[in-house]
């Protein structure tokens, strides 16, 4: 699938003007996706590459795939809130776009420190759908999220090791998906991750 033409987003922040693009898919929108990037403070950007992956991948699928700049990344205005702030970017994202889009079916995607956000932000919007990649459990206090939600964790993630995921998942009686070999930015394997998504998406 050749990649689809992205355009600008507006969004008015709490902070600020955030950063947005977004890319429309062939025929009419099934739903809306929202991507969120990684750690700000560690060069994580919305051009990180599963960010892109997870957003191309969501717009074959039928979405208006939504990418950001959490506050204070890139032309994002704002600074680093913990968690805090990045969520409330995450639900003035999600505004913008049904106000551009129309009220069409929301899933919320997150890529390490942007899957603890959307544990978060996903308690407050009620996504159909939620798709955590590598979540930063360890690292942030990252709250249950609902039964369906479809998370993916390489085997040898250096950043989140697998045994933190699984003891969050564990009493949530959440199944994972472990891709063999991977680590935390999916060297080699992205092509691994969009099929976990294509699949579990078109199963449900």
């Amino acid at each position: 699938m050749r990649s689809a033409t992205l355009h600008k987003l507006s969004v008015h922040g709490h902070a600020g003007r955030l950063e947005a693009v977004y890319a429309e898919p062939a025929g009419d929108a099934k739903g809306i996706a929202v991507v969120a990037h990684p750690h700000p403070l560690f060069g994580g950007t919305m051009d990180n590459k599963v960010v892109q992956t997870l957003a191309r991948t969501l717009c074959e699928l039928g979405h208006v795939a939504v990418r950001f700049n959490f506050r204070g990344v890139g032309a994002s205005a704002g600074g680093w809130d913990e968690g805090k702030g990045e969520t409330e970017d995450v639900l003035s994202v999600a505004h913008a776009a049904r106000e551009k889009f129309g009220h069409l079916p929301l899933t919320l995607a997150g890529f390490s420190f942007g899957g603890f956000v959307q544990a978060r932000a996903a308690r407050r919007l009620h996504p159909r759908r939620l798709i955590l990649v590598a979540p930063a459990v360890s690292r942030f206090e990252t709250p249950g999220v609902p039964p369906g939600t479809l998370v993916v964790h390489g085997e040898m993630d250096e950043v989140v090791p697998l045994k933190d995921v699984l003891d969050w998942a564990r009493p949530q009686e959440l199944p994972l998906v472990v891709v063999p070999g991977g680590e935390h930015f999916f060297h080699g394997r992205l092509h691994l991750l969009k099929q976990i998504v294509l699949d579990a998406c078109r199963a449900s």
